[in-house]
């Protein structure tokens, strides 16, 4: 069972000696966030912040789970636990939802600030790098809005920059699920667009908001189901809105139907710097709430941030089981958190260039996340990248092994390799790289692969294994 609150995930951390509490004063501007962004890049700890320069009473904490060994904790697992393993276990957990309860009262309450007294500023929100177009609300946190016809509630993480005191711009992509209910409902009335930006709530919601998730989907039931245990929910101070009980901090808003301002750049998921300022969404803040003594929680997001990590597992068993449903002979499926989401690997228990063919077709057909897909045989273990390198370099035909497609409207519009014009008008190309045996070749054509499993009998293999772990190996 995964942790109520961030407060127990963060002891569950420090008891691993894999959080470091930092108490001599940092920097808001870049310092605090650059030490983040290191630890990213070597794997290293998380850190808790106890001494904000200009914010005494706030802590922060960066980087909640960026890498395996906190995900694991995340989900209420050992550290160790081996990444495979977290794959079968979440996948599990996705199939047993669990509904949330209702409760009247939460320490995320402790302090609220309402409409004439905010200023955002107040907030230790860092300037997270260098080129920003500003300070970053929005990087570890959960944004809940509701669908203006359907009612449906979607949790999602979008990022959010500091436009003014009292006012907040955005960058929700159109076919994103809250871009999608802001253009399809609220824009058209000429209405508001009620959400609340969620900071430092329990783990499992915050893996909730990163799934890969149907339109339509309960992410809050989803959470229940990762943590084991109902999420508690309390209502917001000006909207029908619910937010998690655990959190530390909710910043309440509305979306303008009508408005616009400046955003960006940022430093995104992707590794690289997101294009130029451009007009983004514009949020009046409502309200502020957060417990005593609280705590920012922040993800120095590029390379190898946490929504690398938590996206690699969510994303993959969603295009597993989209491949299913269209009867894809998938063995399994994995993202490496390196690809900052851009590549995914495919065993299948049968290849060949039709396969590879209808994979990238389907994995584009409504929005097209990844740019590249490696299609390997089910022999290949796709979360060992040393193997799937090897089948890439020595089975993918130059020629007969790549599958291009191309689409508009449904590309990723944080994809570095893209053009500005691509962007701006969601045009985009995805390709799979064939990288199995052709089913049509004959029978002892296929070449064997020098390696102790398939070159040596299984007495020898069981004599070397045996010599290997009597010589303490």
């Amino acid at each position: 069972m995964a942790h109520k609150d961030l407060r127990e995930f963060t002891k569950a951390l420090e008891s691993g000696s894999d959080l470091i509490t930092v108490d001599d004063e940092v920097d808001w501007d870049q310092e605090l966030a650059g030490i983040g962004r290191l630890s990213c890049e070597r794997d290293g700890p998380a850190f808790m912040f106890n001494n904000v320069k200009d914010y005494a009473g706030w802590r922060v904490l960066a980087n909640p789970v960026s890498g395996w060994r906190r995900y694991a904790v995340a989900l209420g697992l050992p550290a160790s636990t081996p990444v495979r393993e977290m794959y079968k276990i979440y996948a599990e957990r996705e199939q047993n939802p669990i509904p949330p309860t209702l409760v009247n009262s939460s320490p995320c309450k402790d302090v609220i600030i309402p409409e004439s007294d905010i200023d955002l500023f107040d907030l230790p929100v860092p300037m997270v790098h260098d080129g920003d177009g500003g300070r970053y609300l929005g990087t570890w946190d959960l944004v809940i809005s509701k669908d203006r016809d359907s009612g449906w509630v979607n949790w999602g993480m979008y990022r959010f920059m500091i436009h003014d005191e009292r006012h907040l711009t955005g960058y929700p992509r159109p076919n994103s699920h809250l871009g999608k209910m802001l253009l399809d409902g609220y824009a058209p009335a000429g209405e508001p667009m009620p959400i609340a930006i969620v900071i430092g709530a329990d783990q499992p919601s915050h893996l909730s908001s990163t799934a890969t998730f149907r339109i339509g989907g309960d992410e809050v039931e989803l959470a229940g189901g990762l943590g084991e245990r109902a999420v508690e929910l309390v209502k917001c101070e000006t909207s029908d809105l619910y937010v998690p009980a655990s959190a530390e901090i909710v910043v309440e808003a509305e979306i303008y139907p009508d408005k616009i301002a400046q955003e960006g750049p940022y430093g995104e998921y992707p590794g690289y710097r997101s294009g130029e300022m451009g007009n983004s969404v514009c949020a009046r803040v409502t309200a502020i709430t957060h417990r005593k003594d609280p705590i920012f929680t922040i993800d120095t997001t590029g390379f190898m941030d946490s929504s690398a990590v938590t996206t690699s597992i969510s994303g993959a068993i969603a295009i597993r089981r989209r491949l299913e449903r269209y009867d894809i002979p998938v063995s399994e499926v994995y993202i490496p958190p390196e690809s900052g989401v851009h590549m995914a690997i495919v065993s299948v228990r049968r290849g060949g260039p039709d396969i590879a063919q209808k994979v990238v077709e389907i994995l584009t057909a409504r929005r097209a996340l990844m740019s590249k897909i490696i299609v390997v045989d089910e022999d290949v273990d796709v979360f060992n990248m040393s193997a799937v390198i090897h089948a890439f370099s020595t089975k993918c035909h130059p020629e007969r092994g790549t599958h291009v497609h191309t689409y508009e409207g449904r590309a990723n519009a944080l994809t570095p390799a893209y053009s500005q014009e691509e962007r701006v008008n969601q045009l985009g190309a995805s390709v799979a790289f064939d990288a199995t045996w052709p089913p049509d070749w004959p029978v002892g054509s296929t070449p064997i692969r020098a390696t102790l499993d398939s070159m040596y009998s299984q007495d020898v293999q069981d004599r070397v294994n045996a010599r290997w772990n009597k010589l303490g190996l």
